[in-house]
């Protein structure tokens, strides 16, 4: 599975960092929305390749955006991260606009920065360009 994130924003940065610190099964590989292979994702599952305020998460098949792909990536990422998904009972709405309310203050509450990641040659093998 793919997690498109905006690669500028610390917030984003800083999941993407949980996510890999946790994955523990190494099922999830990178893009940033803004790289050539985001933008093509996001415009083969038919998404707005100019929104860059949500994590995508991508497999063979299908792409989920905002608060369904945080959940399925906790889901993925196993115990006791999973028990994240327990909020799915809450109806989609509600957690999209929670998601929509930090998304659209993202820079404002956590920052951007315009330096890359000093990356190992191992962790650089998860990103996709």
């Amino acid at each position: 599975m793919i997690i498109l994130f905006d690669g500028v924003c610390n917030l984003c940065n800083g999941f993407i960092q949980f996510v890999i610190n946790h994955d523990a099964a190494n099922r999830f590989t990178f893009a940033t929305l803004q790289s050539d292979t985001g933008q093509r994702l996001l415009r083969e599952h038919g998404l707005d390749a100019a929104a860059l305020s949500s994590i995508v998460l991508v497999d063979d098949h299908h792409a989920w955006t905002k608060s369904d792909a945080v959940l399925r990536i906790c889901w993925a990422l196993g115990y006791p991260w999973k028990l994240a998904r327990l909020t799915a009972v809450l109806p989609r709405v509600l957690r999209d606009a929670a998601y929509t309310l930090v998304a659209t203050n993202r820079y404002r509450m956590f920052g951007h920065t315009n330096e890359c990641w000093l990356m190992t040659p191992e962790l650089a093998k998860k990103f996709i360009k």
